[in-house]
């Protein structure tokens, strides 16, 4: 891991960083690669989000959203620009997936672009028995 990885810490995050997470989720809304979430929205995730501090900053992102015993899924995650590459988003993950463990979750999922990431992370494209996740859209995209 690099050097910059080993000096970032990751913890909870504090209902009053939401302002901070509002911003570095910002970029990401704009280029449509995250939902935008609205201020309530982002009081339900922040429970179980952690946050990536580095030299006082906050570079990085990420929440569990809690469906059931059988299912959570990592959502949210964000690195800013200057840490990515550096295994801030591992980080984040690791924080994400052991909340699950504690929480005696089945399965954790992620629904992302950036593929090889979370295969990295240990993820994999089919669930147990060779079953896949289906979606539809019902509505339309903020």
């Amino acid at each position: 891991m690099s050097e910059t990885a080993e000096t970032v810490q990751v913890r909870p995050v504090d209902p009053s960083e939401q302002a901070e997470v509002l911003a570095l989720l910002k970029p990401y809304v704009e280029q449509r690669k995250l939902l935008r979430r609205t201020i309530d929205e982002l009081d339900t995730l922040l429970p179980n989000g952690f946050v990536a501090v580095a030299d006082g900053r906050i570079v990085g992102f990420a929440t569990l959203e809690i469906y059931s015993r059988k299912l959570a899924e990592v959502r949210a995650l964000v690195v800013a620009t200057d840490q990515q590459g550096k295994g801030v988003g591992h980080l984040l993950v690791e924080a994400c997936l052991r909340r699950a463990r504690e929480k005696d979750i089945m399965e954790v999922m992620a629904i992302s672009s950036a593929e090889s990431f979370f295969l990295s992370c240990g993820f994999g494209f089919t669930l147990p028995d060779e079953k896949k996740a289906f979606f539809l859209q019902t509505g339309s995209r903020h």
